[in-house]
């Protein structure tokens, strides 16, 4: 797996940011049972520039904790076929699978390890697991998306380990 990771921020969260990520995302792709080597890029970036995104893709005039930008239209979650005989979904040169983007803001993800009680590392990992299941395909516009999503994340950060 690759994971492009560029730090826009000076915002130290005092963890190895890149590693973290690259952990969480190696383990819900194998958890969702990926059958391809896949690339993702994170950005770590600040409130005032997650807004300006926010606002430019989603119309919020607000700072949000983390965006998603998937690069598969996925008709169901976790169902690769969509991308079998499909050169467009994979990286030319490295043969690995285009999932996408995610942007993470330091600032609120600081802000709601303190909300919340548990350590930076949680929930930036969190954020990361979360965001990782978006790029899969996965929503929660429903309540039960949204339990199936909290249960996946969960199972994820429980097996690397990272616990509230």
């Amino acid at each position: 797996m690759t994971l492009q990771f560029e730090c826009e921020t000076d915002l130290d969260l005092g963890i190895d940011c890149a590693s973290l990520a690259r952990a969480v995302a190696e383990k819900v792709l194998s958890m969702e049972q990926c059958p391809y080597e896949a690339s993702v890029n994170l950005v770590l970036t600040d409130n005032e520039e997650i807004k300006r995104v926010n606002t430019e893709f989603r119309n919020i005039l607000a700072p949000t904790d983390v965006l998603s930008f998937p690069m598969i239209p996925f008709e169901s979650p976790g169902d690769y076929s969509v991308v079998e005989g499909e050169d467009s979904y994979f990286d030319l040169d490295t043969d690995e699978l285009l999932l996408g983007d995610i942007m993470i803001s330091a600032e609120k993800a600081a802000a709601q390890a303190k909300e919340y009680g548990h350590s930076v590392k949680r929930e930036f990992c969190f954020l990361v697991a979360h965001s990782m299941l978006h790029l899969l395909g996965y929503d929660h516009m429903t309540r039960d998306e949204a339990a199936v999503m909290e249960k996946k994340q969960s199972d994820a950060l429980e097996e690397l380990g990272i616990t509230r």
